[in-house]
């Protein structure tokens, strides 16, 4: 991985409008997830996200854990991003990484832009080891793939 972004986009047949009202649902989140592994979000999640929100997410990788989310970024039917961590004593040597969807209106629909940016990742070296970066890539291709599909269902 050269640089701390890996970028995926995608144009999807759909107004960003309703793209970005998929994303700022957290009880989306692990219908369109497509690495596997987000479970839930927590009761506390709000039902729409906004700038500044908090919310937490049940996770799954082999085992189960928590993660707690922040918007960072949020222009509404165009950029959505919040910054992941993990709640106590353990966030201060986890987490940091950052979720980003960028919406651009095209011809044909919307081109959707989802970046994983570990500038700010307390673990930044380690992640850009090995197979992760390649893998966390293939599963934002999913995730795009799963965006689609699920409003072509709508």
């Amino acid at each position: 991985m050269q640089g701390d972004v890996i970028t995926v986009e995608r144009v999807i047949p759909a107004p960003a409008g309703v793209i970005f009202e998929l994303l700022a649902d957290p009880a989306q989140h692990p219908v369109i997830d497509g690495s596997g592994s987000v479970r839930k979000p927590k009761a506390s999640a709000p039902g729409r996200l906004s700038a500044g929100s908090t919310f937490g997410m049940s996770m799954k990788i082999g085992i189960g854990y928590s993660i707690a989310n922040e918007v960072i970024e949020f222009e509404p039917d165009r950029r959505i991003a919040w910054q992941a961590g993990s709640p106590g004593l353990v966030g201060r040597f986890t987490g940091g990484r950052i979720w980003r969807y960028e919406l651009e209106p095209v011809d044909g629909g919307t081109r959707v832009r989802e970046s994983w940016d570990v500038s700010r990742d307390h673990q930044r070296p380690l992640l850009k080891l090995g197979g992760l970066p390649e893998r966390t890539r293939r599963n934002m291709e999913r995730t795009l793939e799963r965006i689609e599909a699920v409003l072509a269902g709508r």
